[in-house]
C-alpha cells in the first residue's frame, strides 16, 4: 500500500451513492444522542474531561474486541502500522483523534463563558470554512473539489441556519476573544474528517481509521484528564451505575466509522454539512421528545433546523467538476 499524493491531476470523484447523504444525516443525529449521553455522564462524575475519556475509552475497547475477532482487520492494522513506520503513509494524517480531543477541550474551557449556542455557531463556522479549504486543496480522500457558487452559498446558509436555530441562547455579553477556542475546535473537526478519510482510503477499510482515531483520542484525553486532576486536586465522583451513560463510546464508533467511510464519496464539505444538519435536527428532536432541563423550542429554532437540511442539500446537490 502506498500513500496517494495530493494532486489536482487525480481522476474525478464519481457522484456519491444515493444513500450517502441520508447516512451522513443519520450519523449527525447519532452525534446529537451521543452529546446528550456524554453531557449526562459529565454531570454525574462532575468532570467533563473524565467523561470524555470514558466515552473514547469504551469505544476503543469495543474496537479492540472487533479487531481481536477478525484476522483480516488485524492484518490490515499491522500493514498500516508498517506503512507509518516506513514513511509510506505520513504519520500526521493518522492523528485525526486529536480533533475530538480539541473539541472537548474547547467545549470545556469556553462553554461556561460563551454559552452552548454561541459555542455551536462558532464550531460550525470553523468546520464549514475548513471543509471548503480542505476540499479545495485536496487534503481529503476525494481529491480536489472546486469551489463553486452553490457550494459556497450552501456553506454560508449552513452557518446562518445554525445561528438562527441557536439564536435564542446566544448572549451578547460573552468575552469575544474566547471565540477563538470554538473556532479552532471546528477547524480541528474538519481536519479530523479529512485525515480519517485518508487513512480509510489508504488502508482499504474504514475501521482502521476508526481504530487510529480512538487510540489517539483516548490517549490525548486521558493525558488532559490527568493533568486537570493534578492541577485542580479534584478527582471525579464515583462512576454511575446506569449502563445507558456508557453508550457514548459505541455511538462514537459508529459515527466516526461512518464519517471515515463517506469522506471520499461525499467530500469533506458535504460530509460536514450533512452531519451538522443531522446534529441540529437530532438535538431539536431530542428536546421535543425528551427535553433537557431548561430546554425550549421556538419558531426560530425549528426554522433554523429546517434550513440546515436545505443547506446540506444545496451543497450536495451540485455535480462536482474539476
Amino acid at each position: 500500500m502506498t500513500d496517494e499524493p495530493l494532486s489536482p491531476a487525480a481522476p474525478p470523484t464519481p457522484h456519491a451513492p444515493a444513500w450517502a447523504l441520508p447516512a451522513a444525516l443519520l450519523g449527525g443525529m447519532m452525534g446529537a444522542v451521543q452529546s446528550r449521553i456524554n453531557a449526562r455522564l459529565a454531570a454525574e462524575v462532575d468532570d467533563g474531561f473524565t467523561a470524555a475519556t470514558i466515552s473514547f475509552g469504551t469505544g476503543l475497547l469495543i474496537l479492540l474486541v472487533v479487531f481481536a475477532l477478525s484476522a483480516p482487520l488485524r492484518a490490515r492494522a499491522a500493514a498500516f502500522g508498517r506503512d507509518l513506520r516506513s514513511g509510506a503513509f505520513a504519520w500526521p494524517l493518522a492523528l485525526g483523534g486529536l480533533g475530538g480531543a480539541t473539541f472537548v477541550l474547547g467545549q470545556t474551557l469556553s462553554v461556561g463563558l460563551l454559552g452552548v449556542a454561541l459555542f455551536i455557531v462558532c464550531v460550525v463556522a470553523g468546520q464549514t470554512v475548513t471543509g471548503l479549504a480542505v476540499d479545495r486543496i485536496g487534503l481529503g480522500p476525494g481529491g480536489v473539489r472546486t469551489l463553486t457558487l452553490p457550494r459556497a452559498a450552501g456553506a454560508a446558509l449552513m452557518v446562518a441556519a445554525v445561528a438562527l436555530a441557536m439564536s435564542g441562547g446566544v448572549t451578547t455579553d460573552a468575552p469575544w476573544p474566547l471565540l477563538a477556542l470554538p473556532m479552532i475546535a471546528g477547524v480541528a473537526m474538519g481536519l479530523q474528517q479529512a485525515v480519517n478519510g485518508r487513512v480509510s482510503q489508504h488502508s482499504g477499510h474504514f475501521l482502521i481509521a476508526t481504530l487510529a482515531n480512538f487510540v489517539v483520542g483516548t490517549t490525548g484525553l486521558g493525558i488532559i484528564a490527568l493533568i486537570h486532576a493534578l492541577a485542580t486536586g479534584d478527582g471525579p465522583r464515583a462512576l454511575p451505575t446506569n449502563p445507558v451513560l456508557y453508550l457514548g463510546g459505541a455511538i462514537g464508533v459508529a459515527f466516526i466509522a461512518m464519517a471515515a467511510h463517506l469522506a471520499q464519496p461525499l467530500g469533506v464539505l458535504v460530509l460536514a454539512m450533512a452531519t451538522i444538519a443531522g446534529q441540529i435536527i437530532g438535538s431539536v428532536a431530542l428536546d421535543a421528545l425528551a427535553p433537557a432541563a431548561g430546554a425550549h423550542l421556538s419558531t426560530t429554532t425549528l426554522l433554523g433546523a429546517a434550513l440546515t437540511l436545505v443547506a446540506a442539500v444545496v451543497t450536495a446537490g451540485v455535480p462536482r467538476r474539476r
